[in-house]
């Protein structure tokens, strides 16, 4: 078996493969050019995009040359493939803006200067040369009604309702790969499993229209956490690349939270480290879990990849300050964006008692609690622990003049805002 396709399964990414003993000669006798693509629906991708990126790079890694798509052609119509309703249209102004914004993310993933250097292309710019009778006569004749019904991503459609222009979509992603064979000799696409019934439409419309090619496909397992839940998603939302949408520290943070059961299959998927390391990480998860290594390394080589070395130092140096309680140290943005998502309370502002403040923003659920936590050394202040029940919150506890962060307990954290 080819080095690759080995590391591939060892990682557990290869779910689908139209023909393996073809994919790797194809892979060991020539550079091949390889594409994956994803539909700008917003400014940003998210973690959920990632791993068929990912898979991409690592075929780059081993010498061949990705083409990633961005489809602005195909993100006005809607992929209906498993989703339960159709998807909001946008207009062209923010779907062209969205392209920019996930231009800009691809040039973290891939190397476009390397002698097998990343090509990016957008769809936008041979669909929109297809008029309404050469799309009906060109390429909709050679796609059967039956052969579109039996696939799994429109069935799964059919009793809730599809419009004709999602069904569409199928078609226009099998003239993206016969495109990309004819124009950048495209031999292979690779997707998420949900992307089968596409690729394998991809592959049919060719051999209709041009006969028989090595055009191949393969598709990559639906990531799952060990508990069932959906992976990728906080209380807060979604894991954006967009360092604007979801910090370096945030995105630091979500890998190093990671459980035990998982941490092992991510660093397979979503990290480049040799099957070596993992196997010695592995160990450390069963004979020593208290040390969390593998979340360690994990958090570390996700947030390097996609965000740089600096940004990690950041991520770490904002964990470390709060591990220990000293918030000071860190900047007021930095203190906002790593509790963000804790309970929020307003206050007027006035100097008043600590006891009040407590009460008043509902920290503790009462006076006679709020002495108890005070004076039980349950309270801290910005990082430092405050026992006097007479203490007075003056400026001097204001962060910038702005808020106050409050902690009960070991990780109870609250945020006091203040009226100017």
């Amino acid at each position: 078996m080819s080095a690759l396709l080995e590391d591939l399964k060892y990682r557990g990414i290869i779910y689908q493969m139209t023909d393996e003993e073809e994919i790797k000669e194809l892979l060991e006798n020539e550079q091949v050019s390889i594409y994956c693509g994803a539909d700008p629906t917003a400014d940003s991708l998210h973690i959920g995009h990632l791993v068929p990126f990912l898979t991409l790079r690592r075929f780059q890694d081993y010498g061949h040359r990705p083409v990633v798509l961005i489809g602005g052609g195909t993100g006005m119509i809607g992929d209906p493939s498993f989703k339960a309703e159709e998807r909001k249209l946008l207009t062209e102004e923010q779907i062209d803006r969205n392209v920019e914004g996930i231009k800009e993310q691809m040039g973290r993933v891939f190397d476009f200067e390397d002698e097998n250097s990343a090509v990016l292309v957008n769809n936008k710019d041979w669909l929109k040369e297809i008029s309404l009778i050469s799309f009906l006569r060109d390429y909709g004749k050679h796609v059967g009604l039956n052969y579109m019904l039996a696939k799994d991503a429109i069935q799964s459609r059919l009793e809730t309702g599809i419009s004709y222009t999602e069904f569409t979509y199928t078609i226009l992603q099998a003239i993206d790969f016969g495109h990309l064979n004819k124009h950048y000799n495209v031999k292979m696409q690779i997707g998420g499993s949900d992307q089968w019934g596409n690729i394998v439409s991809g592959l049919d419309l060719m051999r209709r229209m041009y006969g028989e090619n090595d055009a191949q496909g393969m598709t990559i397992p639906l990531i799952t956490k060990a508990d069932g839940k959906k992976f990728g998603k906080t209380e807060s939302g979604n894991i954006w690349l967009d360092p604007e949408k979801t910090s370096p520290y945030e995105f630091y943070q979500f890998w190093l939270n990671q459980s035990d059961e998982d941490v092992i299959k991510f660093l397979k998927l979503f990290t480049f480290i040799e099957k070596e390391e993992i196997e010695a990480l592995a160990k450390s998860v069963e004979e020593e879990p208290h040390l969390r290594k593998a979340q360690k390394t994990l958090a570390e080589e996700t947030t390097r990849f996609l965000h740089g070395e600096e940004a990690l130092e950041d991520a770490k140096r904002i964990t470390e300050a709060l591990f220990h309680g000293d918030i000071k140290s860190l900047t007021s943005s930095e203190v906002k964006n790593a509790f963000k998502d804790v309970p929020t309370a307003n206050f007027d502002g006035d100097d008043e008692n600590l006891v009040n403040v407590l009460v008043e923003t509902k920290i503790s659920p009462s006076r006679r609690q709020a002495r108890e936590d005070i004076t039980n050394g349950a309270i801290y202040i910005n990082g430092e622990r405050q026992q006097d029940v007479n203490h007075v919150m003056t400026a001097e506890d204001k962060l910038d003049g702005e808020f106050t962060v409050i902690r009960r307990g070991k990780k109870k954290y609250h945020m006091v805002t203040y009226n100017k």
